[in-house]
């Protein structure tokens, strides 16, 4: 049967969003409208059968479509996110388990490094081992004028977004076997930083830096390391203080595509870099962008 092509500029949401505003972190299934992280939409096909996978943020966004993806792609997988966000990660472990796989939530701060040691430890113990590692929990709140910025939040932007990988991959490296694959999740940020997301935007650059860094150090063994830069993608982050309200109405529609992209519009990319099918890509940043290109 020949499916018909889609239009991208009108596939997911297009229209204006409503001002709205959470407590940070947010709850998905409280947003206007609700993120698409293809609950309804992504059919798996095999391709990470008899992996284990753990996903940081796996409750909302992005960490959540790529959970979802690769249970349906036939992969166990943990989850970490926050005790706040217990009922959209229940929701997650519910998609997850309805593939037929099997389901681990990890609740804590990944800010924390004993948090973070304890949810790799965690998460081999409970799936046998560990072949798929997505670090993708961040942190963003604006922040218009450097000289308010504080300390507080710089450390916490710094110690969410950018040294938990390095003690996750600190944790996990003596795991993961020849074949393994570890996925960040960096930004458009790093390439067009915004001038309210300067903390935020130093982060993502430095991802970048550490997810090719770290590639070419430990390619030798076997161990892919890939990143994915999102553009504006509709995700609690927004909400919950990491853009001024006045611009959550257009969020994403300067972008050529003229829309903020969906959760969902990602899975794909991530099932790909955690697949054998990428097995000669490493060092690599695919943007997702809209078509505000990363280079």
């Amino acid at each position: 049967m020949k499916r018909q092509n889609t239009n991208p500029t009108t596939k997911y949401y297009n229209k204006k969003y409503p001002t709205q505003r959470q407590a940070y972190p947010g709850i998905e299934s409280k947003m206007k409208p609700v993120p698409d992280c293809g609950e309804q939409s992504y059919v798996g096909h095999g391709r990470l059968a008899g992996r284990r996978a753990l996903i940081t943020g796996g409750d909302s966004g992005i960490g959540r479509a790529a959970a979802i993806a690769f249970a349906r792609e036939g992969a166990d997988v943990a989850i970490s996110y926050l005790p706040a966000e217990e009922r959209d990660a229940r929701e997650v472990a519910q998609y997850i388990t309805d593939a037929g796989v099997r389901a681990f939530l990890i609740p804590g701060d990944i800010g924390d490094e004993k948090f973070c040691r304890r949810c790799v430890r965690d998460a081999a113990r409970k799936l046998g081992g560990l072949d798929i590692i997505v670090m993708n929990a961040g942190y963003q709140q604006f922040c218009p004028d450097i000289t308010k910025l504080t300390t507080t939040q710089l450390k916490r932007t710094f110690s969410i977004n950018l040294f938990s990988m390095f003690w996750m991959a600190q944790q996990a490296l003596p795991l993961l076997k020849p074949g393994a694959s570890i996925i960040t999740t960096s930004s458009i940020q790093a390439y067009q930083p915004g001038k309210d997301l300067v903390d935020y935007a130093a982060t993502k650059a430095a991802i970048v830096a550490f997810t090719r860094a770290l590639a070419k150090q430990i390619a030798h063994r076997g161990v892919r390391v890939n990143s994915v830069a999102p553009g504006p993608i509709w995700t609690a982050l927004q909400i919950s203080g990491g853009r001024a309200q006045k611009d959550i109405p257009d969020f994403g529609r300067n972008t050529p595509l003229g829309r903020a992209g969906q959760p969902a519009e990602l899975a794909a990319t991530f099932v790909l870099l955690a697949s054998d099918e990428s097995s000669y890509t490493t060092a690599e940043v695919y943007g997702i962008t809209g078509g505000n290109h990363t280079a």
